[in-house]
């Protein structure tokens, strides 16, 4: 199996003619070197010609890791008691039907050594996402059974319940249960040669449920961003290992809702600073800075194998013997991008001899331009103003606020930003207390995302909001193209309306 920490890229991205021959040798080495398993260079052409959108490979830095074919179908037109061949027709792929209303799935593997990696899963959200885009009913396909010839006592259908009652362990069924797919019919003589399954296979499908009976096929490109803040409960931790395996669970608690960012808030590793609270302030923290580079790595390895983007919060830094806070955004590509605080408290820099930080930009990532500012930055409308002039749709605010007025300045100010630069602002905070801690005693948080006050968007401004001071997660979908809308067709219209001839905002230092 590959180690996550070596992978530098991940990429998804559409099958082409010119994948060939490493995609015959990627099939063979995952169906066991079987003659026969693969493709041929005449289906490959056929797939990516008739139907580009559901052919995808996924890359591990440039080699290909796995594979998923699919077909759209019309399903009324499907035998309920189909098999393999009757899909592809003899590989002619002639059921292939652009305005049917169910995508097929004709084959998905990923390589031995990358399983383990969740690239599967990541695999079949795309499928999903496709479904949606063109709303489709629903996703379906033979499942194989490849532990069922272990247990010929029982009949298909006692088989599948005691695999879906966790009574026995079969790799597929479970992989596709775990992914959403329900059981809907046994299928007797459908993988001719498939002697682990009996030639059985059971039809999985996924329901659409934003399908709507169209009157002309939609295919409007899918502009929803989950969000999924977590508003973290300081605790003692006995090493970086614990604390990472409470931030796992909540990256997983995210991402089994499908959310495309987890944004952890300010200094949520400060627990790691007790072990140090018998030295100086600014020496107990620069012992926490060594933990930074490790915790990096460990939510680059989370995002890959979660599929989700991971705004870290932030945490401390070292550089040239300069003490700065500073928070990575740790892509599910792969790539990591890092980001500064520009301004310190009067308490961060009296107490730490935080630094004041020079990087400010908008990121590109799979779900458009976004930016981050770390607590205090948000307080400070210049910032947001030269992101928002950058295209940025998504302002993240990770924070730390000990009392409630500190908390409320944050609040307000991130309200402000989401009116005046016609975007949307997610804010998450720590909750509890840090009695072995000096500097870090108390915090209080209540996490929350916020919209633009126009009619398209809540009248007040609050999309969804946590309970205050709860350890919990906050997911929040947040709808893109209604900003588009905000932009051109606003009640007012703040970003058009900004007098550019009387006043400006400009940088001038750069990034």
């Amino acid at each position: 199996m590959s180690k996550i920490e070596n992978i530098e890229n991940v990429e998804l991205r559409y099958l082409t003619v010119d994948d060939f021959e490493e995609l015959k040798v990627a099939t063979l080495e995952s169906y066991g070197g079987v003659l026969n398993s693969y493709w041929k260079k005449h289906h490959i052409e056929k797939l990516t010609s008739m139907f580009p959108e559901g052919q995808v490979v996924i890359l591990v830095d440039g080699d290909i890791a796995g594979c998923a074919l699919s077909l759209i179908v019309d399903f009324d037109s499907i035998d309920d008691d189909h098999t393999y061949n009757d899909i592809i027709e003899g590989e002619s792929f002639k059921n292939h039907n652009p305005e049917g209303d169910v995508l097929y799935g004709i084959d998905v593997f990923i390589k031995p050594q990358y399983r383990g990696l969740r690239l599967g899963r990541r695999l079949y959200d795309y499928r999903k996402e496709v479904c949606e885009k063109l709303n489709l009913k629903s996703i379906v396909f033979g499942g194989r059974m490849p532990n069922y010839h272990k247990h010929k006592d029982l009949t298909p259908k006692q088989y599948i319940e005691k695999v879906k009652q966790k009574e026995i362990h079969d790799p597929v069924l479970n992989f596709q249960i775990s992914n959403d797919f329900h059981p809907v019919r046994v299928l007797k003589g459908y993988l001719e040669g498939d002697t682990a399954s009996n030639e059985y296979a059971v039809l999985m499908e996924w329901d659409n449920i934003y399908y709507t009976k169209p009157s002309k096929k939609a295919s409007t490109v899918k502009t929803v961003v989950r969000l999924g803040l977590i508003q973290w409960q300081m605790r003692p931790y006995k090493s970086l290992d614990d604390l990472m395996q409470q931030a796992e669970y909540f990256i997983d608690s995210v991402a089994a809702y499908r959310s495309d960012f987890a944004m952890f808030p300010e200094f949520f590793n400060a627990p790691l600073m007790a072990e140090f609270n018998h030295l100086h302030e600014p020496d107990a923290i620069r012992e926490l800075a060594k933990f930074t580079e490790t915790i990096v790595n460990k939510l680059k390895e989370f995002s890959i194998s979660y599929n989700i983007n991971i705004i870290s919060g932030s945490m401390p830094e070292v550089v040239n013997d300069k003490l700065y806070n500073v928070g990575y955004l740790c892509k599910r590509d792969g790539s990591v991008e890092r980001y500064e605080k520009i301004h310190v408290t009067p308490d961060e820099a009296k107490v730490w001899g935080l630094q004041r930080g020079n990087q400010l930009k908008a990121f590109d990532t799979d779900c458009g331009k976004i930016g981050i500012l770390i607590c205090y930055d948000s307080e400070f409308p210049e910032l947001s103003r030269l992101l928002a002039d950058e295209g940025m749709d998504i302002l993240f605010v990770p924070f730390l606020t000990d009392t409630q007025n500190g908390y409320s300045r944050v609040r307000l100010c991130a309200q402000a930003r989401a009116v005046e630069n016609e975007c949307y602002v997610a804010i998450a905070g720590s909750v509890g207390n840090l009695p072995n801690v000096n500097n870090m005693d108390i915090q209080y948080a209540q996490s929350a995302v916020f919209t633009p006050c126009d009619f398209s968007f809540p009248s007040n401004g609050i999309k969804a909001e946590a309970t205050p001071n709860t350890e919990m997660i906050l997911v929040a979908d947040v709808d893109i193209s209604l900003l588009r809308e905000l932009h051109s067709f606003g009640a007012v219209k703040n970003l058009k309306d900004r007098r550019k001839d009387f006043y400006d905002v400009i940088r001038k230092k750069s990034s």
